[in-house]
C-alpha cells in the first residue's frame, strides 16, 4: 500500500485542484485551450488509476492482473505525454516548427511504446515478472523513460528562453510550459532510477499543479480583460445613448431643450394631473416676430441669428425655468416654484425688454401667459391652447406697435 498511497493522494489533489476543469467545465469560454487541457488531465487520471492499481496487485502477486495492468500503466504514460504536448501547442497558440516537433514527438513516442508492448507479450523488451512474481525492467523501458527526460528537458528549454524573451500573456504561457516539463523531466530521471517509487506520479502531479497555477492565472487575465471590455463596450453604449439622448433633447441652434424633450415633458404632466400630483404651474408661449421678413431679406443665416438673440432674451429672463424650442420660431417655458410665483412680474420685465426693443429695431417676441386650472384642466394641452391664444393676441398688438414705428421713424 505503500507504492499505492502516493497515487490515491496524487488522484484527490489532483480532482480537488482541477475540479472546476474536471467537474463542472466551467473555464471552456475563456480559458486557454481549454478541451485539450481537459483531455490532458483525464488522461493524468487514467495514468494514476493504473499506478494505484499496480502497486496493490505486485504487493498481493497477482501476476497476471499485474501485468495487464503495467501494459495500462505504460500506454496511458505515453497518451497522457502525447496529450500534454497537444495542449502545450494549442496553448501557446502558435504554428510553430516548434510546436510541429512536439507534436510529432509525441505521436512518436506512443507509436514506439505501442510497438514495444506487442513485442513484449512475445518477448521481453520492457519488463518482465520473474518465476517469483518480482518486476524486472528491461532495455525498452529505460529507453522510452529517456526519450521522454530528452523530449521534456528540450521542450522545457526552448520554453523557458522564449519566456525570458516575451512579454505578457506570451511569457506567461511559455513559462507555464517550461516549468511544467522541467517538474517532468526530474522525477522521470528519478523513476528511471528506481521502479518501486512511484516518482513519475509524483511528476505528474507537480506538474499538473504548476500547470493549473499558471492556466489559472491566465483564465483570472482572460476573465479580467473580458469583462473589462464588456465595461468598456457597455461604457461606450452608454455614451452614445447619452450623446443620442443629449442631441434628441437639445435643440441643435440655441442649446435649449428641444421639441422632443417638450413633447415628453407635456406626458409628464399629463399623468402627473392624472394623479392629481401637481397643484399650480404656468405655461408662456412664445412668438419671434418678423423672422420671415429677416430670412427673405437678409438670408437664413441672418434668420438663425435672430432666433439665437431671441432664445437668448427668453432664458435670460427666465433663467429658472426650463425653455424648449417647439418649432422655427416658437418657445414654450413651463413655470414652476419660483419662477410661476413670480411669473407676472418676470412677464412684466420682459415685455418692457421687448418695448424697447422696438424702439432700438432689435429682436420683437410675442408672448402669452396662462395657468394651470386645479379641478377643470384635465391635460397640459388645454393650458398651453389658453396661452397659445394669448401670445397671438399679443402678437397682433406689438405687430401694430411696429408698424407703428416705422411710420413715425418716416
Amino acid at each position: 500500500m505503500f507504492y499505492s498511497s502516493f497515487g490515491i493522494l496524487a488522484i484527490l489533489v489532483h480532482i480537488i485542484i482541477n475540479y472546476d476543469v474536471l467537474i463542472k467545465n466551467d473555464y471552456r469560454e475563456v480559458m486557454p485551450a481549454s478541451s485539450s487541457y481537459r483531455q490532458f488531465l483525464v488522461s493524468v487520471i487514467v495514468y494514476y488509476v493504473s499506478d494505484v492499481l499496480w502497486g496493490f496487485l505486485y504487493e498481493h502477486r497477482l501476476i497476471t492482473l499485474t501485468y495487464a495492468d503495467t501494459v495500462l500503466y505504460f500506454l496511458s504514460m505515453v497518451i497522457s505525454v502525447l496529450l500534454w504536448s497537444r495542449y502545450v501547442t494549442e496553448y501557446l497558440d502558435e504554428n510553430s516548427l516548434f510546436s510541429r516537433i512536439i507534436r510529432s514527438v509525441g505521436m512518436v513516442i506512443l507509436l514506439y511504446e505501442i510497438i514495444n508492448l506487442i513485442i513484449n507479450f512475445f518477448r521481453p523488451v520492457v519488463f518482465r515478472f520473474s518465476e517469483d512474481g518480482t518486476y524486472q525492467p528491461m532495455t525498452a523501458r529505460f529507453i522510452t523513460l529517456g526519450i521522454q527526460i530528452v523530449f521534456f528537458l528540450s521542450v522545457s528549454s526552448y520554453s523557458l528562453y522564449m519566456a525570458v524573451r516575451g512579454e505578457g500573456v506570451t511569457r506567461r504561457h511559455y513559462r507555464t510550459v517550461g516549468l511544467s516539463g522541467l517538474a517532468m523531466a526530474v522525477f522521470i530521471i528519478l523513476q528511471a532510477y528506481d521502479p518501486f517509487i512511484p516518482f513519475y506520479a509524483i511528476g505528474c502531479m507537480l506538474g499538473t499543479c504548476l500547470l493549473h497555477t499558471f492556466v489559472l492565472e491566465d483564465e483570472k487575465a482572460e476573465r479580467k480583460k473580458h469583462l473589462e471590455d464588456l465595461l468598456h463596450k457597455e461604457k461606450s453604449k452608454r455614451e452614445e445613448l447619452e450623446s443620442a439622448r443629449h442631441q434628441a433633447y437639445r435643440d441643435s441652434l440655441t442649446g435649449v431643450k428641444s421639441k422632443h424633450a417638450y413633447l415628453e415633458a407635456e406626458m409628464a404632466y399629463d399623468e402627473r394631473i392624472a394623479c392629481d400630483e401637481v397643484d399650480a404651474f404656468g405655461v408662456i408661449v412664445f412668438d419671434i416676430n418678423g423672422l420671415k421678413e429677416i430670412n427673405d431679406m437678409q438670408g437664413h443665416d441672418a434668420g438663425d441669428r435672430y432666433i439665437r438673440e431671441g432664445c437668448a432674451l427668453i432664458c435670460h429672463t427666465f433663467v429658472h425655468s426650463p425653455v424648449f424650442r417647439t418649432g422655427g420660431d416658437e418657445f414654450v417655458v413651463i413655470l414652476e416654484g419660483g419662477d410661476y410665483n413670480s411669473r407676472r412680474g418676470l412677464l412684466s420685465d420682459f415685455d418692457k425688454t421687448i418695448h424697447d426693443n422696438i424702439k432700438d429695431g432689435k429682436v420683437v417676441i410675442s408672448s402669452g401667459l396662462d395657468e394651470y386650472r386645479k379641478g377643470s384642466d384635465d391635460q397640459f394641452q388645454t393650458v398651453f391652447e389658453r396661452a397659445n391664444l394669448r401670445m397671438h393676441e399679443h402678437k397682433k398688438y406689438l405687430k401694430k406697435m411696429v408698424a407703428d414705428r416705422k411710420k413715425y421713424v418716416r
